[in-house]
């Protein structure tokens, strides 16, 4: 077995080249049916781009949907290895601000609270994120405080790039084609969308967007966004009575209506629920999101059915017409699209190994592109990219874990796949 040598100069080409991609603005927009979402997408991918065409990747393209396609060619003599894909998303959530975004680098972490704003006072803490502790010693990579970071996915980004310029630059390590595929709008449901399967020639792939180190995934949360639409009446306050209909206090009722303790902050491992993710209202209308989660398909549809019956029930109370929902399944669970095809979960737990990895397959509670894409016939399950505490201002990662999640991608890539 080829030892991976990683030294300095690959961990500072690792480190800048995150750097660069998370200072680059690339929120994406629910709201919007362009695709990108934002027009700041493309400026991330025009930079992606023209980066995997100077590092000497072949066929690189971009196509009018802002979707990148690349490959590492192979450099074996007879080469009968099936194509291997690695994917991920350059938009990042809009949860939270990810607008000039200031990362800042810690070397050698004390395991102490970390002031990322000294005008604010706001700190990173292992008093109240207790996985800091297993960091000791090792590159933070923070916000200042005041936007997300961006490893939700740009670290992915960055490790298959300095994956792929590492093995262009160490030929001795046997591989067959390797395909790359970049995509926008991962965070709002639409990441695979528009992702050409036939173009990109993988028989499988890896998206790289889990967190910790070790994380291999190939189950996911089905998926569903539903938006419910209150409307009102507006009257004159001094004139209202017996006549106003105030959409804002209806919204609060209806809110009410769903479980208490079946939201994302009262439910774990394989339990489902709603968040409610957006609410805007006035006198006059109010319009509610929620994105609906569950492992179970039959839960996942009884879900989206209570839902709906509770705007009947909304509508028998307050009259026909009142309120309105509308429901779009975003992905489904992608584990039965690896029945009779677990070779590709064991060499992705091998590549772990092989790294000094303990593997830690467990179930995504989210999704990634790779869940739509099992469906759309390329198998794709989800490993880690090191990133912590994703889609807000307590964002942060781990250079070391980066590091490792390269030499997994580059494990797998090896020459070994057709045994």
């Amino acid at each position: 077995m080829i030892t991976i040598d990683f030294n300095l100069d690959w961990k500072l080409k690792l480190q800048n080249r995150f750097i660069n991609y998370v200072k680059i603005y690339s929120t994406s927009d629910p709201e919007s049916d362009t695709t990108p979402s934002t027009p700041q997408q493309w400026d991330i991918a025009q930079y992606i781009f023209e980066e995997l065409k100077t590092l000497g990747l072949s066929d690189v393209s971009m196509d009018e949907n802002g979707y990148i396609y690349a490959y590492v060619p192979s450099n074996l003599e007879n080469d009968t290895e099936p194509v291997v894909g690695f994917i991920s998303h350059y938009d990042t959530s809009p949860d939270f601000n990810g607008k000039d975004v200031k990362p800042q680098i810690w070397d050698d972490y004390d395991g102490k609270d970390l002031v990322l704003n000294a005008e604010t006072g706001f700190t990173l803490s292992p008093s109240k994120f207790e996985t800091l502790k297993e960091y000791i010693g090792k590159t933070l990579i923070t916000t200042d405080g005041t936007s997300l970071l961006g490893a939700d996915d740009k670290a992915g980004i960055a490790e298959i790039v300095t994956a792929a310029e590492f093995l262009l630059a160490h030929p001795e390590i046997k591989h067959g084609r390797i395909a790359i595929g970049f995509t926008p709008d991962e965070e709002i449901g639409r990441g695979a969308h528009k992702f050409n399967v036939e173009k990109f020639g993988a028989e499988w792939a890896y998206t790289m967007d889990g967190s910790e180190v070790g994380e291999l995934e190939y189950e996911n949360f089905n998926a569903a966004g539903a938006v419910v639409q209150i409307h009102g009446l507006s009257v004159h306050p001094g004139y209202a009575f017996g006549k106003m209909v105030n959409a804002s206090l209806l919204a609060a009722e209806f809110i009410k209506m769903l479980p208490e303790n079946e939201t994302p902050s009262t439910t774990r491992n394989f339990e489902g629920f709603y968040h409610l993710t957006d609410l805007k209202s006035d006198v006059s209308e109010a319009k509610i999101q929620y994105i609906i989660r569950d492992h179970d398909n039959e839960k996942f549809e009884a879900r989206k059915k209570f839902i709906t019956d509770q705007v009947a029930a909304f509508n028998k109370k307050f009259g026909e017409g009142t309120a309105e929902i509308e429901i779009k399944e975003q992905y489904r669970n992608m584990k039965q699209q690896f029945e009779g095809k677990m070779h590709i979960i064991d060499i992705a737990e091998q590549a772990l190994k092989d790294a000094n990895i303990e593997p830690k397959i467990k179930a995504i509670r989210g999704g990634t592109d790779g869940a739509q894409l099992s469906y759309m016939g390329l198998p794709c399950p989800n490993i880690f990219a090191g990133g912590m505490n994703f889609h807000g201002p307590y964002e942060y990662v781990c250079l070391e874990s980066m590091e490792k999640a390269v030499k997994v991608i580059v494990n797998i890539a090896k020459a070994v796949k057709k045994r």
